[in-house]
């Protein structure tokens, strides 16, 4: 088997955190890029809540959005990923699950490494892990979150 581009998909939290060890033996033993993703939810298709926002309003907001999750993902790969061969930041708007499986199809993405619960998760598997282990073309590993260890800064 041979693994040469592996996705990380992340969502800053904990649980992400705790897939990183595996991220990081899976890339050493087969020497593979490592594509970590975080995706920005869109909000512009929520109906109006608290009154309507307007189209500038909104694009400010994802503009500031991925500002900062562009620096928080230079940050994880340089603080957390020195020891991996190639690492590709990767931000994305829209539905998370969505747009996970659309860059594991279009990367051609030999291996997903994610956890199994995410910031809004209150349950053991969240619904953005379920989508993907049940839709994805490329193997999955998913990490059980074993409690909320500090989140990636």
């Amino acid at each position: 088997m041979k693994i040469n581009k592996i996705l990380w998909p992340t969502d800053f939290s904990g649980s992400a955190r705790q897939a990183l060890d595996y991220v990081k033996s899976l890339t050493g033993k087969y020497q593979a890029e490592v594509h970590v993703m975080y995706v920005i939810e869109d909000i512009a298709h929520h109906k109006g809540w608290y009154g309507d926002f307007e189209k500038d309003r909104v694009d400010k907001i994802v503009e500031w959005e991925e500002k900062k999750a562009k620096e928080r993902l230079e940050q994880i790969c340089s603080e957390y990923l020195e020891g991996c061969p190639l690492y590709i930041k990767h931000v994305a708007l829209g539905d998370p699950a969505q747009e996970i499986l659309k860059f594991i199809d279009k990367e051609k993405v030999d291996l997903v490494v994610m956890s199994t619960k995410g910031t809004g998760g209150y349950f053991t598997f969240g619904s953005v892990a379920e989508k993907i282990v049940k839709n994805s073309k490329a193997p999955v590993v998913t990490v059980p979150s074993t409690g909320e260890p500090d989140a990636l800064t």
